[in-house]
């Protein structure tokens, strides 16, 4: 059996919210979901999942295959037929996500993992005007290759002509330059390229131990009021501040592909349409659903806040990352 991964890159169209739930004491009332030891934000594996599958799950039309798969009763408390998981093994989103059929008891774990998706580069104003902040482990982890000197602690090396200090928020460090950035390969989708090209020389590397600081410091905080829909006005004590990553962030996460259930001697057992109407376009394998679902959240969204203006992420590219691991977890 043979584990093959995808490493895609994203960048947030919108702000993005992905909460912790509840209320907090702190800076915002509403915080987002962080890495518990570099207190950076994160999207979850979770989040991307849900998405994913229920994106899917709409291009192919097939509603009920999205969610948990639990029938949905009516008022009198008898279950309602076919809002549930359909389980069949020709349909892509049950065999790509896996599925549960309901009071059955009975179903698949899914042949994808989707794992958080980390912060790569990250937007702040400057003197500059805006920059991406990042680290040189933090690229070259998603897959970048980074060239020229390392950051010191209390400096910044820069990608592009910028030779004076330079403040990434609150912070100001001197400058030097020599750093170069390149992805990895042709990887980019659609128009994804004019993209990178308008910030690689806009990239500012700095140290591992400054990067929380600056990302934290950073971060969009917007305030929100209800309306008492009797006065049209603020309603009191329903003043409320939330905190998200904001747009033009860049960041990388894997998706793991563990087909345990395909027979390698034959095809991929999945009908290419839906009740007779094509998709326009090819799902060959579990990663092609999982992208497909994906590529909607540029519209659709992802997390909270949708309905003020939250959530928009775009897949800017994809590649093979070199590690391939087989059934003895050996490198081909």
């Amino acid at each position: 059996m043979t584990y093959q991964a995808r490493r895609y890159l994203l960048m947030t169209v919108d702000p993005v919210h992905i909460g912790t739930g509840g209320y907090r004491l702190g800076r915002v009332d509403l915080a987002i979901a962080r890495e518990p030891g570099t207190h950076l934000p994160k999207i979850p594996g979770t989040s991307l999942a849900g998405v994913a599958r229920a994106y899917a799950a709409a291009r192919y039309e097939k509603l009920r295959c999205a969610g948990q798969g639990q029938p949905r009763k009516d008022t009198a408390g008898k279950v309602i037929p076919n809002t549930d998981h359909c389980g069949e093994a020709a349909c892509p989103i049950c065999y790509t996500f896996g599925y549960a059929k309901g009071d059955e008891g009975s179903g698949y774990a899914g042949t994808v993992s989707l794992f958080d998706a980390t912060i790569a580069l990250f937007p702040v104003h400057s003197l500059a005007g805006p920059v991406w902040a990042t680290t040189p482990g933090r690229l070259r982890e998603a897959g970048f290759v980074v060239t020229g000197p390392a950051p010191a602690p209390d400096a910044a090396v820069v990608t592009g002509g910028w030779n004076k200090p330079l403040n990434l928020g609150w912070l100001m460090l001197p400058t030097t330059g020599g750093a170069q950035v390149q992805p990895p390969g042709p990887c980019w989708l659609g128009e994804a390229e004019p993209a990178w090209q308008a910030i690689q020389n806009r990239i500012v590397l700095v140290d591992e131990g400054l990067f929380s600081q600056v990302v934290n410091a950073n971060l969009e905080v917007r305030t929100s009021v209800s309306i008492d829909p009797f006065t049209g006005a603020a309603a009191t004590g329903a003043l409320f501040t939330y905190e998200a990553i904001p747009r033009a962030a860049w960041l990388a996460f894997d998706v793991v592909e563990d087909d345990y259930r395909r027979d390698p001697k034959k095809p991929w057992p999945v009908d290419k349409t839906h009740l007779g109407k094509p998709l326009g376009e090819t799902w060959a394998s579990p990663h092609d659903v999982a992208a497909a679902g994906l590529a909607l959240a540029e519209w659709l969204g992802v997390g909270g806040m949708g309905t003020r203006g939250f959530g928009r992420i775009r897949l800017m590219g994809h590649w093979r990352p070199d590690q391939r691991l087989d059934q003895q977890g050996g490198a081909q």
